[in-house]
């Protein structure tokens, strides 16, 4: 199992200030929490500090990407319209 963190800092290491701006939207905001909840349980359960199914760690990573896909497109979007 990978201990990489996947904090969108960290996955968008160049749109700080834009992650930034954007949290205070509350579509993105929703999107960013609720990545970020997940992030936390996939993190708890491979540092095993929580129990889980396999099958319920590869749901819970689907859910990930699939967020972080949602939450990239809205990043792209912000930056080809100005502040």
């Amino acid at each position: 199992m990978s201990h990489k963190p996947h904090d969108l800092a960290v996955e968008f290491p160049d749109d700080l200030d834009l992650l930034h701006r954007l949290k205070t939207k509350g579509h993105f905001s929703a999107l960013a929490d609720r990545y970020k909840e997940v992030n936390h349980v996939i993190m708890r359960i491979e540092a095993q500090l929580e129990a889980a199914s396999d099958m319920r760690v590869e749901e819970l990573k689907r859910e990930r990407l699939a967020l972080l896909d949602r939450l990239g497109a809205v990043i792209r979007e912000a930056r080809r319209t100005p502040a």
